[in-house]
């Protein structure tokens, strides 16, 4: 049986901490910036734990 390939496009979204918590960027932030408040962009700026529903799927592709 072929080994299983990881999703690379994934791997560039999400990256796993150390505990196994799977952190992403937040949404919101690519566009229409000027209309957005500064208080708003800033508070999208960091990383964020990925929903409890997506975690299985997203380690799945991450070869975890």
């Amino acid at each position: 049986m072929p080994k299983m390939k990881s999703h690379t496009g994934m791997g560039k979204r999400v990256r796993l901490t150390g505990k196994g918590k799977v952190v992403a960027q937040q949404a919101g932030l690519r566009h229409n910036l000027e209309k957005k408040p500064s208080t708003r962009t800033r508070r999208l700026s960091g990383t964020v734990q990925v929903a409890k529903a997506d975690v299985k799927r997203i380690k799945k592709l991450l070869g975890r």
